[in-house]
C-alpha cells in the first residue's frame, strides 16, 4: 500500500509527490532513500491533533532515521526528540532542535555523554537502573546542575512483536522491574542533583495489538498514583513509541488518551517508525536475472548493507516497479542483492509482473531503520538520501565515496631497520 498519496503513480511512473523517481534515479543514481517531507509532517501531525486538549510531547525517536535534513523538518513542526546517545544529542541540535525538548533516553550512558546533556540544559534523562541514576547524580553535582529524571519501569507485558525488538518483559536489558520501583525512587529522590519528576515506560516496536501498549499504560499509571501517595511529584508520563505501521494513529490516541485525561500529567510519545517508515523508499535497479537450475534470482544494487531489516529480523519490504510495463512477463524470483552472504536476500518466490537489467524498483516503508542501520560491508558506499519537497529535490546526504570509507584510517608504515 502506497503512503497517503505522496507515493502514487502518474501514468506509468512512480512520483514521490511532485518529483519523477525515473528522472530522480538518473540524476542521483541508485541506490538512493527517498523521503517525503509531507509524508514525514502528516504523521507527526497526526500525533499532535490526536492529543489535541490534553498536555503532552511528541518527542520524535531520532534512532529510526536521524539525517539532519529529517530532524529538521519535524524541529520546525514543533517536534521533540527522543535520544539514546550523545551522538543523536548533537545531530539535533545541529538540525536545529530546542534541547528542553529533548529526552534521554538509552540502557548505558557514558558520564561524557550525561555532561554533554546537562551542559545543553535537556529536558530530561529516562534512567534504566539505580546506579545510572547514582552517576547522572554525581555528573549533575559536578557540574553544578540538576538533572530531572524518570525511572524506565518494565512493566512485564508481552508486546506480541518480533524478540529483537520486544522490551518489556522481565528477561529483557531494558529497565528495571514495577515491583522494584518505588523503593528506587525514594532513594533518587534523596540524591542530590536529582528531581524526580516522571515515569518511562517502553516495551517494544512494530506492535500491531494495542492491548499490550494500553496495558503498560495502566500499570504505568497505577505506578504514578504510587508515588504521589508516597510524596514524589510525579509530572508526566512518558509512554515510549512502538505503535507498528500501519495501524492508525487515531485509534492508538483515541483508547490512550481516556487513560491519561484528568490524570493531572503531561504526557510523552516517543513514535519514530510510525512517522517515518511510510514517508521513505529505498530506490534500487536491477543488475541481473539469474537463473540457477529451478531458481530465478533477480539481483539488485541495493543490499542488505543498505537495507539490513529484511536479513535481521526477516522484515518485508513491499517491492514495486517505478515504471509499470504495458506488456507483463510474470516471473517468481528470490530478490537478493549483490554482497557476498546467503543472508543478502529481500524476499524469497515473489511473483513480479516483469523484470529486466535495468528496471528500476522501489522498496517501500523504508524510511525508518533504513539508512541508519547501513554500513559499509564488502566495502560498499553507502547511498545518497533524498528529501523531497513538493518538486523540489533536497540532497539530503551525498553517496558516499570510496575516499570517505577509507577516511580516518592510516596505513601501516614498513619501517627499514638499520643494520
Amino acid at each position: 500500500m502506497l503512503y497517503d498519496g505522496e507515493f502514487f503513480y502518474r501514468g506509468a511512473r512512480l512520483f514521490c509527490e511532485d518529483a519523477d523517481l525515473t528522472s530522480l534515479a538518473e540524476s542521483h543514481g541508485t541506490p538512493a532513500y527517498v523521503y517525503s517531507k509531507r509524508a514525514l509532517l502528516a504523521r507527526f501531525e497526526a500525533y499532535t491533533n490526536g492529543l489535541a486538549g490534553v498536555p503532552h510531547h511528541i518527542c520524535y525517536s531520532a534512532k529510526a532515521n536521524s539525517n539532519i535534513a529529517v530532524l529538521g523538518a519535524l524541529a520546525r513542526s514543533g517536534a521533540g526528540f527522543d535520544i539514546v546517545s550523545g551522538g543523536e544529542l548533537f545531530r539535533v541540535l545541529a538540525a536545529g532542535a530546542d534541547p528542553r525538548s529533548v529526552v534521554f533516553s538509552g540502557v548505558g550512558k557514558t558520564e561524557a555523554e550525561i555532561r554533554f546533556a546537562l551542559a545543553q540544559s535537556i529536558h530530561s534523562f529516562n534512567c534504566e537502573s539505580e546506579a545510572e541514576i547514582q552517576t547522572i547524580s554525581r555528573v549533575a553535582v559536578a557540574a553544578g546542575r540538576a538533572a530531572s529524571i524518570a525511572l524506565r519501569v518494565n512493566p512485564d507485558v508481552d508486546a506480541l512483536t518480533h524478540p529483537y525488538i520486544s522490551t518489556g518483559l522481565s528477561e529483557h536489558k531494558f529497565g528495571v522491574h514495577i515491583a522494584e520501583a518505588p523503593e528506587i525512587y525514594r532513594r533518587a529522590a534523596a540524591l542530590p542533583g536529582i528531581v524526580v519528576e516522571g515515569v518511562s515506560c517502553h516495551i517494544g516496536s512494530q506492535i500491531l495489538d494495542i492491548d499490550p501498549l494500553l496495558e503498560a499504560a495502566d500499570r504505568a499509571l497505577s505506578l504514578v498514583s504510587e508515588l504521589r501517595a508516597n510524596g514524589l511529584s510525579i509530572r508526566y508520563l512518558d509512554l515510549g513509541g512502538g505503535l507498528g505501521v500501519p495501524y492508525s494513529i487515531t485509534v492508538f490516541l483515541d483508547r490512550l488518551r481516556r487513560k491519561v485525561e484528568g490524570a493531572g500529567l503531561a504526557l510523552l510519545l516517543e513514535p519514530g517508525r510510525s512517522i517515518a517508515a511510510e514517508a521513505g523508499i529505498l530506490l534500487t535497479r536491477v543488475l541481473a536475472v539469474k537463473r540457477n537450475g529451478p531458481k530465478t534470482f533477480v539481483i539488485l544494487d541495493a543490499a542488505m548493507n543498505d537495507l539490513l531489516r529484511p536479513a535481521l529480523y526477516r522484515a518485508r519490504h513491499d517491492l514495486i516497479p517505478v515504471v509499470q510495463d504495458g506488456a507483463p512477463q510474470p516471473v517468481t524470483a528470490d530478490i537478493v542483492g549483490p554482497v557476498c552472504e546467503s543472508g543478502d536476500v529481500f524476499a524469497r518466490d515473489l511473483e513480479l509482473t516483469t523484470v529486466k537489467p535495468g528496471d528500476l524498483f522501489a522498496f517501500l516503508t523504508a524510511g525508518a531503520y533504513g539508512f541508519v542501520l547501513a554500513s559499509n560491508y564488502n566495502s560498499r558506499p553507502r547511498p545518497c538520501e533524498l528529501l523531497v519537497d513538493g518538486a523540489h529535490v533536497h540532497v539530503a546526504r551525498d553517496r558516499e565515496t570510496y575516499d570517505d570509507m577509507i577516511r580516518g584510517e592510516h596505513p601501516l608504515l614498513i619501517h627499514t631497520e638499520r643494520t
